[in-house]
């Protein structure tokens, strides 16, 4: 019996250190003045884009995979009356997710389709230091969109995703000017879609961006 209760309390004690352990390698949470950052993803009129995976290395050096993805935001008008070509002027969001428990992000990585050719990207995004610290700072305003004064933040980094592998990058807050990031060339994923497990084939464009392609030329000129 001495023998059996020696035994279990070995085993109880090894299963408090591991649980120790693996809590003592659990990052604390983010100190940040919001609830959470967010990653936005969107693409122009028409240029369909399905994406595989966002991936987050933070500031603290933690990674986290697969924290976004699936269609990014578009506009296609009907009878081909949308413009694929550059750029919105005052960006939006795009497809939001709040990226929570993750720190402020030193390098993003994007993989995704774009429909419209079709072909597979993957993308490396680096943070630079200014950008965390325009996330971090607040303004004071009159919020146009709630007709009154806030505290607003850069909080969204909305990443626009073209053919040709071209990702843009914008600072987008609720109420505030975006401010360009940078622009960013990817390269082809010699895996093909969905990291080389679906044969070769991609997700399939909507009619009405069928239709637009079909009639149009693709505007690579123009990201």
């Amino acid at each position: 019996m001495t023998m059996r209760l020696l035994i279990l309390g070995c085993l109880l004690l090894v299963s408090a250190c591991t649980s120790h352990s693996s809590d003592s390698f659990r990052p604390p949470p983010p100190s940040l003045p919001y609830r959470t950052w967010d990653v936005g993803l969107f693409a122009p009129d028409y240029m369909e884009t399905w994406v595989e995976s966002v991936d987050v290395l933070d500031q603290r050096g933690q990674g986290y995979y697969r924290v976004h993805g699936g269609l990014a935001a578009i506009q296609s008008p009907p009878n081909n009356r949308g413009n694929p070509r550059g750029w919105p002027t005052r960006p939006g969001a795009g497809a939001t997710r709040p990226m929570t428990g993750i720190d402020l992000p030193k390098v993003i990585f994007v993989r995704w389709q774009s429909l419209a050719e079709p072909q597979t990207y993957r993308v490396r995004i680096p943070i630079d230091d200014w950008v965390r610290d325009e996330m971090l700072k607040p303004y004071e305003l009159h919020c146009y969109i709630t007709n009154s004064h806030m505290r607003d933040y850069r909080r969204f980094l909305a990443i626009g995703l073209a053919p040709g592998g071209i990702a843009k990058v914008w600072l987008v807050g609720n109420c505030v000017d975006p401010i360009e990031v940078g622009r960013f060339e990817g390269m082809i994923n010699p895996k093909g879609p969905y990291d080389g497990t679906s044969e070769g084939r991609h997700r399939p464009l909507s009619p009405v961006s069928k239709a637009y392609v079909e009639s149009h030329e693709i505007p690579f000129d123009s990201w």
